[in-house]
């Protein structure tokens, strides 16, 4: 028996249907109430792409993941794909550990000496909070008094972790270009008046100042999901005006736009991190291929366009595939 978590937005609605279609057994838990241990004694697994966004997440779902898994009990994501999830802290020196092609990034945890080294570098640089999704709480830096009130900042008052203005400005692009609707609209509107729980509760990031080197002359970026010996891609573009691509809602899908060298490189950093799924993010250095972020978790719907997979050999397979019926069969087999 599985047992299925739903998510906002996340993967259990395609893992209900594949086991639906395979004749696997499967029940929906929750895994928000006091009882979830007695809930799953007769389940081998436990599905849950747990959503950054949401208080209750933040506070339960690794956790009782990790705590699960010690059991043996099965679980997605496990200990290596979900421990980095949303923390690009954590993420800067795991990909340093397994000398992964990285964007030079520089972490201070003293004011003084984040002080230091921006009056020594150059500009820009791009500067993020440890949090967030979709380009969100990343701005481009472009002088050292910025990057100064920055610091000043981060080891002062913090940072919200969310930022209603952008948040708003970003609903009205989409919506400008075509992806969105006035209903969008008016919900930014709302949360602008009345913050989401979320953002009501959530923590200021402060006592720390994240930096990037920017890279130019890239105008998307590259994303490659890899799930065990499969892996699929997208070419996400930058917004208008703008050095960001996660989040813009422009993609492109066709094969001939990934090279067999992201592909390649995509499998081994998988298979050295030992994750059941992984999203690389990647820009070009020099025709080179650097790794910006990483996630276990995607958005679906803007994955089902694309028209085939590679395997860990390579060869590509064309057709409509289900990504989430390949984590059930790593969980079962």
């Amino acid at each position: 028996m599985i047992a299925i978590q739903e998510a906002k937005g996340g993967f259990d609605k395609r893992w209900i249907s594949y086991c639906r279609r395979n004749n696997i057994p499967y029940k929906l838990v929750n895994c928000y109430r006091n009882d979830i241990i007695t809930q799953l004694k007769d389940c081998e697994a436990l599905l849950w792409q747990y959503y950054q966004g949401s208080t209750k997440d933040n506070l339960v779902a690794k956790q009782l993941i990790f705590s699960l898994e010690q059991t043996g009990l099965k679980v997605f994501p496990d200990f290596n794909t979900g421990w980095h999830f949303d923390d690009k802290i954590g993420q800067k020196y795991l990909l340093e550990s397994i000398e992964a092609p990285v964007v030079p990034t520089y972490i201070f945890y003293e004011k003084k000496e984040a002080i230091s080294w921006a009056k020594n570098t150059c500009f820009p640089k791009v500067f993020k909070l440890r949090k967030g999704a979709g380009s969100s709480n990343v701005r481009l830096v472009k002088s050292l008094s910025e990057a100064k009130r920055l610091i000043d900042t981060a080891f002062g008052k913090g940072f919200l972790q969310y930022d209603k203005v952008a948040g708003l400005k970003e609903r009205i692009r989409k919506y400008g270009q075509g992806n969105g609707s006035l209903t969008d609209i008016l919900k930014g509107v709302v949360r602008f008046v009345f913050p989401s729980e979320y953002v009501r509760h959530a923590w200021r990031e402060c006592g720390y100042v994240y930096f990037q080197d920017f890279i130019p002359g890239n105008d998307h970026d590259i994303r490659v999901v890899v799930i065990g010996d499969k892996a699929f891609a997208i070419k996400r573009m930058v917004r208008e005006n703008d050095f960001r691509a996660s989040g813009s809602g422009w993609i492109y899908y066709d094969r001939d736009l990934f090279d067999e060298e992201i592909m390649r490189l995509s499998f081994e950093l998988g298979k050295k991190l030992r994750t059941q799924c992984v999203a690389f993010d990647f820009i070009y250095s020099e025709n080179k291929p650097l790794v910006v972020e990483l996630s276990y978790g995607f958005t679906p719907e803007g994955y089902d366009p694309c028209p085939g997979y590679w395997d860990n050999n390579m060869s590509w397979h064309e057709g409509e595939f289900d990504p989430y019926g390949w984590i059930i069969d790593t969980m079962i087999k």
